[in-house]
């Protein structure tokens, strides 16, 4: 029972951030005045339309006018311009809450719906693909690595691979990504794509549709590992050296055991809980998407989805429900390492 009450606990508290994430967004977007120059923008944009519209039916110069004034209040009614900030914005905190995520103005499904919950829809599994993919690559090999060195301390491949992650972590990726697009597609006569999902045309039939989208996937799948691989394997070889000190290891060395079961069951499993939360949170990470990475090879997923929201012509409705939908992620992230440390490390439980 003291378990579930704790987990309960927890959830609770989880909830209340999602809850303090949005009122946050709420304030950001109406107290800037954000909110008011996006819809500003939006009637602007019909505006413009309506003018030409009426200009060929109304002669009259000041009957166009009142015509066009007349219309501007009703677009303004109708998105809610007229009303304060602080009275339109917690209706769609409101809607968003219920799930009902609305409609974007400007984006839309290839099929062509607007409807924000068919959008992430599409534009999820893409981006998953993409980073889970990535991150459960460099996670194993800078998990791997960085136990390795933890048990070599000072040797000449500790101190190569350290260099290899101080470099890794200063690379951008979005320069990283532009450098390998320079080398793979230009200097190297179109080796790999430079960006994209498919090929144009597309290729027809599963398994060409699925290699086709797999080959552009390589640059940036390996972008990202590149990247992300050093400053993993250095974080892992830092908390499992402490581990690695402990009398607990140095006793299962003396009675024989080999080394790599010492390293999987006395150093990792020990080391497990802080290294499971970088497992996680980035995993989360990696389902936001990266904007820059996304950018940058034309990846149609939540980062250039996010990207498209803020910029151009914002859409309001689109922010909100993306960051409700990226803040549920990450607090299912946290009630799941909840469970976790419980089962990895039984002293949580007292």
């Amino acid at each position: 029972m003291a378990i579930l009450r704790k987990l309960l606990l927890r959830a609770l508290s989880l909830i209340a951030v999602v809850l303090i994430v949005l009122v946050l967004v709420v304030v950001v977007l109406g107290a800037t005045g954000f909110s008011d120059r996006i819809l500003s923008s939006v009637i602007s944009e019909e505006m413009r339309a309506v003018r030409q519209q009426l200009a060929e039916t109304i002669r009259d110069p000041q009957e166009l006018e009142r015509a066009l004034r007349e219309q501007r209040r009703e677009l303004e009614a109708f998105y809610g311009l007229d009303k304060p900030w602080y009275v339109r914005l917690p209706q769609d905190v409101l809607r968003v809450l219920t799930l009902d995520l609305g409609e974007a103005r400007t984006v839309a499904t290839a099929q062509g719906s607007k409807r924000i919950q068919d959008i992430i829809a599409e534009r999820l599994p893409r981006t998953a693909l993409l980073f889970t993919t990535a991150l459960v690559i460099y996670f194993l090999i800078g998990v791997w690595l960085g136990t390795l060195l933890a048990t070599r301390p000072g040797s000449k491949l500790d101190r190569v691979l350290s260099y290899f992650a101080a470099v890794s972590f200063a690379l951008p990726s979005w320069w990283t990504g532009i450098l390998l697009i320079l080398i793979f597609y230009f200097y190297l006569g179109g080796l790999l794509p430079a960006g994209g999902m498919y090929s144009t045309p597309p290729p027809e039939g599963g398994l060409a549709r699925f290699l086709d989208l797999a080959y552009h996937a390589i640059l940036p799948i390996f972008t990202l590992v590149l990247v992300a691989t050093g400053p993993l394997m250095y974080v892992a070889r830092t908390i499992t050296l402490n581990v690695a000190q402990e009398d607990h290891v140095t006793f299962a060395r003396a009675k024989g055991i080999p080394e790599g079961l010492v390293r999987r069951r006395h150093i990792l499993r020990v080391a497990a809980p802080p290294i499971v939360t970088g497992l996680i949170l980035g995993l989360v990470g990696s389902i936001a998407g990266s904007i820059t990475t996304e950018i940058v090879f034309r990846w149609p997923g939540m980062g250039q989805l996010y990207f498209q929201a803020v910029s151009g012509q914002p859409d309001e409705s689109l922010i909100v429900a993306l960051t409700f939908v990226y803040t549920m992620l990450y607090a299912l992230a946290r009630f799941i390492l909840e469970i976790l440390y419980l089962i990895l490390d039984p002293r949580v439980r007292y």
